[in-house]
């Protein structure tokens, strides 16, 4: 006869507590990046409205950025470090196989004891982060912090033109708990592992080891592709995440979009049919993409500037590298 097995009671309900976000001290302009590749600030802020970016110096590491988003985030959720029970670092930029990087930001931040582990998704890690964090407060109680962290200057080919001018680095984080009332959504989420080498590295790593000469592996995606897909497929993902929380487009707040290229938020939003009211986030102008740290670099932007507010709707939808998807309605922290 098998033993009955106990579970905790958890909570019914979730929502995200507080946002914080670090932005590398360095900006980058359009002029700067066009000294490595045949481009100019025209044609890049036509095609993908980018003016600016971040990159980090080498001060500026995956744990000291995720420390520093992560700490405002806890400050502005109303808790300590030690109401951490777990962290979950979003990121595809942590150089190292092992150990996760969220155990670093753990120890950091001084969440002793804090589970802690990693999500590689892309760009969509952080939505896939916010998802598992709610599942977890759901299941077990405490308060989950998910940061989406990247160095995404590590990766890249600056000579490269096409993904030498799109990205930058930085981190947002926030800490997910319970709540008396639904505050996160049902996820919307899959991949279309056929095209995934829309967006890959150039070479594993473990060519360094087969040929120590062989150029540090870098970024590499296929820009077109990914647009079309982008602009055709993840309008309906953002439309069955309303669905699936019960909110109409014309209720929502916010959208907060992975900040992949101004022009496919702007085509999304049409799609979409969205209320020129919402709040559409653009943080893609003054830093850039970066990855798994960009919907809470958004979110922080539209909230510290008052474009958006504690307890609105907002849509968050992140894509990217898999080529994998995520979306989820969340009240706003």
């Amino acid at each position: 006869m098998s033993a009955e097995i106990t579970v905790p009671a958890g909570t019914r309900h979730t929502r995200i507590l507080g946002v914080g976000a670090y932005r590398p001290r360095r900006i980058v302009d359009n002029a700067e990046v066009c000294r490595h590749i045949d481009s100019s600030d025209e044609w890049i802020r036509s095609r993908t409205g980018i003016r600016t970016r971040r990159w980090a110096g080498p001060d500026e590491t995956l744990g000291v950025m995720a420390e520093q988003a992560a700490s405002k985030a806890i400050a502005a959720a109303g808790l300590t470090p030690g109401d951490i029970t777990c962290v979950i670092a979003a990121t595809f930029t942590h150089l190292m196989q092992t150990p996760a990087v969220a155990t670093e930001i753990a120890h950091r931040i001084g969440a002793t004891g804090a589970a802690g582990f990693d999500v590689s998704a892309g760009c969509a890690g952080f939505v896939h982060g916010v998802v598992l964090a709610s599942d977890a407060v759901r299941a077990r109680g405490g308060h989950v912090l998910v940061v989406g962290v990247e160095r995404m200057t590590d990766i890249l080919d600056l000579t490269d033109r096409s993904t030498a001018f799109i990205f930058g680095d930085g981190a947002g984080a926030v800490v997910v708990g319970p709540s008396d009332t639904p505050g996160i959504g049902p996820v919307v989420w899959g991949a279309d592992g056929g095209q995934a080498d829309a967006i890959s590295q150039n070479a594993p790593w473990d060519v360094l080891k087969r040929d120590p000469g062989h150029p540090f592996p870098s970024l590499r995606q296929d820009g077109q592709r990914v647009f079309r897909w982008a602009v055709y497929e993840m309008a309906k993902v953002a439309l069955q995440a309303l669905d699936e929380a019960g909110v109409r487009p014309e209720e929502l707040d916010a959208f907060i979009p992975h900040q992949a290229n101004e022009r496919i938020i702007d085509s999304m939003t049409r799609s979409m049919e969205l209320p020129e009211r919402v709040i559409v986030a653009k943080d893609i102008v003054t830093n850039g993409n970066t990855s798994g740290a960009s919907i809470p670099l958004a979110m922080e932007a539209v909230l510290s500037s008052g474009a958006a507010v504690s307890g609105g709707t907002a849509l968050l939808l992140g894509y990217g590298a898999g080529l994998s998807y995520a979306a989820v309605v969340a009240t706003l922290p």
